[in-house]
């Protein structure tokens, strides 16, 4: 079963959502540039260019990714996006859905690619429970990652005088990042890892094609 059938839509529907995102995205980065709010324009086209992901490697490698896939990395993105704009300061709540669905983004590429590595290498044998255990630590580690990029971000905004696109929100609102970036990573861990077969497939025939196995 794909997340595709899971979610109920059909490939067209799924693609027809998607699409209507990225056109969202796309005006966010225009009136950004229009309106010279260079951190909107980031956000929306950072947003945009990872939507484009999924067709880049249909094109240079031929791998076809679950629409219902490509919308759930679309929705992560768009979410994120859309927040900057007034969401994250005007409901309380929306920050937390935001990290719990990118972090369910994260984790399914991180396991993709522990898996893959384990099926491409004999040496690599890892016990099945300790992949829920790899899936938490290294959506905590990419949540670190991110908040770092935050503080940067700010950092760099005050220097130059533009707006920042990542905005630090204190002490509290990083604890409550972390807590459901861990969310995230138990969901997935327990009830997601199925979804992504067909990219484990993917990077394993990568990682052999690299190789020259």
């Amino acid at each position: 079963m794909t997340l595709g059938d899971v979610l109920g839509f059909s490939d067209p529907q799924e693609r027809v959502f998607g699409r209507i995102l990225q056109l969202v995205l796309l005006g966010i980065l225009l009136y950004g540039l229009a309106t010279l709010q260079f951190g909107m324009a980031a956000n929306g086209g950072l947003a945009l260019a990872v939507t484009l992901l999924p067709a880049l490697l249909r094109r240079e490698y031929g791998y076809s990714m679950d629409a219902g896939l490509v919308l759930w990395i679309t929705v992560a993105v768009f979410l994120h996006s859309v927040g900057s704009l007034g969401p994250y300061t005007w409901f309380p709540w929306y920050d937390s859905v935001t990290h719990t669905i990118s972090a369910t983004v994260i984790a399914g590429t991180g396991y993709a690619a522990l898996r893959a590595f384990e099926r491409h290498s004999d040496d690599i044998d890892v016990p099945s429970k300790f992949r829920a255990v790899f899936i938490v630590v290294f959506v905590l580690a990419a949540g670190v990652v991110w908040e770092i990029l935050e503080f940067a971000s700010g950092g760099l905004a005050s220097i130059t005088g533009t707006q920042a696109p990542l905005t630090v929100m204190g002490i509290d609102d990083i604890v409550s990042d972390m807590i459901f970036n861990t969310a995230g990573a138990v969901i997935v861990a327990a009830w997601g890892t199925c979804y992504v077969g067909g990219f484990v497939a993917f990077l394993g025939r990568r990682l052999r094609s690299e190789s020259g196995d």
